[in-house]
């Protein structure tokens, strides 16, 4: 599912968005970041955020320095040693 989910991404990078002019206001780039939100959290999670990302993008955001979040990892394995 994954997989299937990050296709279209990729048609986008490699077929349509080298045609248009850049004028991402963050980094990665929104595509970028979709495909590696969707890579590291599942198509559900990572679809969510890629879509808060595209929420962000318009012209009265300052945009900048976007990361993907991490996973959050559970301290209990870290807390019995």
């Amino acid at each position: 599912m994954r997989r299937l989910a990050l296709i279209p991404i990729r048609i986008y990078q490699y077929a349509i968005s080298p045609m248009m002019a850049s004028h991402c206001r963050f980094y990665p780039s929104c595509s970028c970041y979709a495909y590696e939100a969707i890579e590291t959290h599942g198509v559900i999670r990572g679809g969510w955020l890629s879509v808060r990302r595209l929420a962000r993008c318009h012209p009265w955001h300052p945009g900048g320095y976007d990361p993907v979040p991490s996973h959050k990892t559970s301290n209990s394995s870290s807390m019995a040693e």
